[in-house]
């Protein structure tokens, strides 16, 4: 696991000294070594490495191999596989990383060398034959690749903080990419919160060439294409068998390493699939972490400690307090450089930190909601999609156009109900859009509506394009859109982000086995009925998960990662607010409607909970405003 960063810079004005400090701006990445390369004063490589796979001064990077040079961030799980393949061919290595396998996959198989890769990975290679430039990202978007293309120059970094060491980067708002922000609480790649800065999207790699100075970018997966495979035919049983199998060929890989591995553990059915598949199979005690807090609503390290104790493994746990809590919000700013508002940030900083005292990589679970249907909200859209669907057609603009003339707050009873305005509204755009899966879903995320962004804003912003408004066609139940959308909207620039900038600040590598990519391809292809059966969320995960844990450790209400965060701002830390969205400081920033945001937090201070996620992104956008825009 490490930073990368880079530029090709037409002019050759960009000094080795510049590079340096890209690369210094990322040192929590990769605390054990750097290093930078120049070519032909063009294009610059620079690197931060944390070590994993070979430890020694043979992993140094950038690395080169004839007239390929590399910066990579990341692992390749399968590298051994690969290189016996490269090594049956004749390549010979000088090195025991797996980075000299990615330089030799490249030289034999070129562009296509990715597929043969199980990992996560982001790297920059320049083919000095070829006279151009590669950047790739891994196929889930694991590892983050931003970059900046303005006139004669194209920065790439693993974090957007590296632009800001650049003299010629312009840091100007992307105003659209902000109202998104507030529509989602994280901006949608390829999106950022800047101009002519972009991320990478996971599957895709670019191409610049160096001769005619032309970019392409390209796809070279995607999971929504899987989904849209025919399903197999497969009953329960052998579904049960093959996912089992899969889940321990992914897991295993995820422990190869050279230094010590934990595992995330929140008492959940994610983390107890990893946990439970990888002791059964290892007599050691594996090393477990989780977080607690005191308010039992939030709190799931009870149930942790449960099934810790159920395995055998080495439990570590932290309960965390407003106090812990307040000493890291200052912190988000920096860590998350662009504007990001999860409160569950927090806890994972805070459970990385405890890991990082005993091990250097941990595992984490994320995806298997989006890949096994595990959100409450997946289910929501199904029904609501199901409710609408009773209105007829032909009266449905009629009737939203009416709902458009009469506010929601002169609906008696309802209108006391938690988001009844949003759902209102969401209904109306529904209704005279269209009604599909991932528009419901996308309606649905919404952490305020259009209407309401429009207010906040004294200028007008449109929601730039995302992976949020995918095709419809060829899907052959509602259930898959909605899981893909969410494999490549949510999970990858909200829970990947987090995980990665939550791990990297304490230089932990953060791995997530559910995420290899043959497990996406197979339940992308296993039958709908399989992953929601009879009302019950991931079902076929659940009984992978029952052959080593009983189901009286599991079976209970979802909690999530959450904190209370939304108590906490009402009192213990109310100063907080107060002091980042005061009136005099909203004013002369000059972006916002003040006596909007006035109201609504005058309402979450009266007790109406709904506005704090609101409350909470302007908060974030605030002081990522401070640290990065004056």
């Amino acid at each position: 696991m490490c930073g990368i960063a880079g530029f090709v810079d037409f002019r050759e004005t960009t000094s080795e000294d510049t590079l340096r400090k890209m690369t210094t701006a990322m040192a929590h990445r990769g605390p054990d070594d750097a290093g930078i390369f120049m070519y032909n004063h063009t294009v610059g490589l620079g690197h931060r490495r944390l070590s994993i796979i070979d430890i020694s001064s043979g992993g140094h990077q950038p690395m080169h191999f004839q007239h390929l040079s590399i910066v990579f961030n990341g692992e390749i799980y399968n590298y051994k596989e690969v290189r016996k393949s490269l090594e049956a061919e004749g390549y010979t290595f000088d090195t025991n990383s797996d980075t000299g396998v990615i330089l030799r996959a490249f030289h034999r198989w070129g562009t296509n060398a990715v597929h043969r890769f199980i990992g996560m990975f982001s790297f920059a290679i320049i083919d000095a034959n070829e006279q151009k430039l590669y950047l790739f990202r891994d196929r889930a978007g694991v590892k983050p690749l931003y970059y900046y293309q303005h006139g004669d120059l194209l920065l790439f970094a693993s974090e957007l903080k590296a632009f800001h060491q650049h003299p010629q980067f312009i840091k100007a708002l992307d105003m659209n990419a902000l109202g998104q922000y507030f529509l989602y609480g994280y901006i949608l790649a390829p999106s950022t919160i800047f101009e002519n800065t972009f991320k990478l999207s996971g599957g895709h790699f670019l191409t610049l060439d160096l001769k005619s100075r032309a970019t392409k970018i390209e796809k070279y997966w995607d999971v929504a294409d899987y989904f849209r495979k025919p399903k197999l035919k497969i009953d329960e049983p052998e579904a049960t068998d093959e996912i089992d199998r899969l889940l321990k060929s992914a897991f295993e890989y995820r422990l190869v390493a050279d230094v010590p591995v934990g595992i995330f553990l929140s008492g959940g059915y994610d983390s107890s699939a990893v946990a439970g598949i990888l002791q059964s199979n290892h007599t050691e005690k594996l090393k477990t972490f989780t977080i607690g807090f005191d308010l039992p609503h939030y709190n799931e390290a009870e149930h942790a400690k449960k099934v810790a104790a159920y395995l055998g493994t080495d439990h570590t746990e932290l309960y965390c307090s407003e106090t812990e809590a307040a000493q890291i919000i200052p912190e988000l700013s920096f860590y998350f450089d662009e504007p990001f508002s999860d409160s569950s940030a927090i806890p994972t900083i805070l459970v990385s930190r405890m890991a990082r005292k005993k091990v250097t990589v941990s595992l984490s679970a994320d995806g298997g909601d989006e890949l096994f249907g595990g959100y409450d909200k997946h289910a929501n859209v199904l029904r609501a999609l199901k409710r609408l669907q009773v209105i007829p057609s032909f009266f449905q603009k009629p009737l939203a156009s009416l709902m458009n003339l009469y506010p929601p707050g002169l609906i008696p009873v309802l209108n006391k109900t938690y988001r009844f305005e949003h759902f209102y509204h969401s209904v109306g755009e529904l209704m005279r859009q269209g009604m599909s899966p991932t528009h419901t879903l996308r309606l649905m995320s919404h952490r305020i509506n259009k209407r309401e962004l429009h207010r906040l804003f004294k200028s007008h912003v449109e929601e730039p394009a995302s992976d949020f408004h995918p095709g419809q066609n060829h899907f052959s139940n509602p259930l898959d859109p909605i899981l893909a959308m969410d494999y490549k909207t949510y999970m990858v620039d909200d829970v990947l982000v987090k995980v990665d900038r939550a791990t990297m600040s304490v230089s932990l590598e953060g791995r997530e086995p559910l995420l290899d990519h043959r497990i996406a391809e197979l339940m992308a292809q296993i039958p709908s009925s399989l992953k929601i059966k009879d009302g019950r969320k991931k079902h076929i995960l659940k009984e992978v998960t029952h052959r080593y844990i009983p189901d009286k450790l599991l079976d209970r209400p979802k909690l999530g990662f959450a904190i209370p965060v939304v108590h906490w701002f009402r009192n213990e830390l109310k100063e907080i607010f107060e002091c980042y969205l005061e009136d005099k400081r909203l004013l002369q920033q000059g972006l916002f409607d003040v006596d909007f945001i006035k109201k609504l937090k005058s309402r979450y201070y009266k007790g109406i909970d709904q506005d704090f996620e609101f409350i909470w992104s302007m908060l974030m956008f605030q002081m990522w405003y401070d640290r990065w825009m004056k």
